[in-house]
């Protein structure tokens, strides 16, 4: 049989599990000796990546490339939309943006958009044995299809076979799987080849029924019906697990031992929240989101995260009396520490002037005056791979920057961070804001407590003054391994020999 240059996975809707499908799919044929990468020509998330060459992606797509073994590009992931507005979004073309659009802007745009798009395809075709392209949402939403440049469409452009992919875990999958053929063209419903079953709870003997049913009304076979898993760490896409938001912690480790109280805000425009996922696997970290004055308690760590609107969740905080409270506990509790990142950082500030209106109407607004720091937007956006060293110990931290702000300290305010590389080449420069007791900092560096041995050194001051033991640093988190996991899971709960021969391999 011929083989296929790319197989596409298609949803009911959004967070199905599409993007871990791909990720998984990509692991398992580089495991089996393919030149594998993904693909998704629009995404629609606030959780980006910088590539080595400086280009914005979404980070799914960086987290698929890494399954498969490869450096993310901006191919792969060539339309990026951050929304800053419920009707306003900046569009990001190839890993940069070209300005902020009203839906209907970009509805007009998007002719431009798929010669890019499928310029970028025919780019990684040529470069690898097998594309794996990611759909987005749905591809029956009938209000969106005569504009499709990421579903079925192109899913025809690229002669993909397609998989559908269904979660049961929010109920009615099996409507929901046929709802979505009935709404589909004869010659789309041609092209879905196989269908998933994803995050399932239970005994599979249960679901045989219903499998009977859907093949025989569909006449399209189920490839597979995977698990509900915990137990693999793979990074979220666009939005934050409700697990994470109800204030729990994913993190069992450490029962019997005291841990640490973080508590990151939950911003309404809450980006690049895969920055605390170090964090959060550290065994004495209870790392929760909170978004209301009762959940607070009294946190070892206040994080005031990355946003893509951060004049608009500066206002949140301070409409919401989250800012009042952040500063009173600050005040009243002389051992809990406030860390700000990207816009985050921005807010603890005294100023944000915005006069270019890159981000706001409004041309300035007060900060939370928090940090002797003022923030000016400017039209350029900087997208950069650093690495650094934190001024107080010495050690070594690495993050990406991702931000059009440029900000100046003022009085004896000094830098948290020396940084001596940028985009893989010897630089000089400062980054960050931190107030005299230290207690108080900011920084630009998305990821900045990824690095095992400054996020344990600022972990173990919380400790010591608590009056706990240090501990040892953890051995570095294993992706690799985490990878591994999910694709044996998927390999173990699909028919491997039915995906090859859909594949064409």
């Amino acid at each position: 049989m011929k083989q296929s240059k790319a197989i596409q996975v298609c949803g009911t809707g959004s967070g199905v599990g599409k993007s871990v499908i791909v990720t998984a799919l990509c692991r398992i044929f580089l495991q089996d000796g393919f030149k594998v990468c993904p693909f998704k020509a629009q995404n629609m998330a606030l959780n980006s990546y910088v590539t080595k060459d400086g280009g914005e992606i979404g980070r799914a797509q960086a987290t698929q490339a890494q399954a498969a073994s490869i450096a993310p590009s901006v191919d792969m992931n060539p339309i990026l939309i951050k929304p800053t507005s419920d009707r306003k979004a900046q569009i990001i073309v190839k890993g940069h943006p070209v300005r902020n659009m009203s839906v209907y802007e970009y509805v007009n745009y998007k002719k431009k958009a798929q010669s890019i798009v499928l310029k970028s395809f025919r780019r990684l075709a040529k470069e690898y044995e097998l594309v794996v392209i990611e759909g987005a949402g749905s591809p029956a939403e009938v209000n969106l299809k005569s504009h499709d440049i990421v579903n079925m469409r192109m899913a025809k452009h690229a002669n993909a076979p397609v998989l559908l992919v269904g979660d049961i875990d929010k109920g009615g999958v099996f409507a929901w799987i046929v709802g979505t053929l009935e709404l589909l063209t004869k010659e789309e419903r041609k092209r879905i080849k196989g269908i998933v079953i994803n995050k399932f709870r239970g005994d599979k003997r249960l679901l045989r029924p219903g499998i009977d049913f859907l093949e025989k009304k569909t006449g399209i076979k189920v490839l597979g019906v995977i698990p509900y898993f915990k137990d693999i760490k793979i990074a979220e896409e666009d939005s934050i697990p409700l697990e994470k938001r109800s204030g729990g912690t994913n993190n069992q480790k450490i029962q019997k031992e005291k841990q640490l109280d973080i508590a990151v805000i939950s911003l309404p425009h809450i980006s690049n929240f895969t920055d605390f996922d170090a964090l959060e696997n550290e065994p004495d970290v209870k790392l929760r989101y909170v978004s209301c004055e009762s959940e607070f308690g009294n946190p070892d760590v206040i994080i005031i995260p990355g946003t893509k609107s951060t004049v608009s969740d500066l206002n949140y905080l301070k409409k919401t009396g989250l800012a009042e409270k952040i500063a009173l506990i600050i005040k009243n509790h002389p051992t809990t520490y406030l860390v700000g990142i990207c816009g985050g950082y921005q807010m603890l500030g005294e100023k944000i002037n915005d006069r270019r209106a890159t981000e706001s109407a409004r041309k300035s607004v007060k900060g939370l005056g928090i940090l002797p720091v003022v923030t000016s937007f400017e039209k350029e956006k900087i997208l950069s791979c650093v690495k650094a060293e934190d001024m107080v110990s010495g050690l070594e931290v690495a993050g990406y920057e991702i931000h059009h702000g440029k900000t100046r300290l003022l009085k004896e305010c000094k830098p948290v961070f020396k940084i001596f590389q940028r985009q893989g080449k010897k630089a000089k420069g400062l980054d960050g804001a931190i107030s005299k007791d230290g207690r108080i900092w900011g920084t630009y560096l998305h990821g900045v407590f990824d690095e095992d041995n400054f996020r344990r050194s600022f972990l173990n001051k919380l400790r010591v003054k608590n009056g706990w033991p240090s501990l040892a640093v953890i051995s570095s988190f294993n992706q690799d391994k985490e990878f591994d996991k999910l694709a044996g899971l998927v390999r173990e709960n699909i028919d491997m020999d039915l995906l090859y021969e859909i594949a064409g391999l």
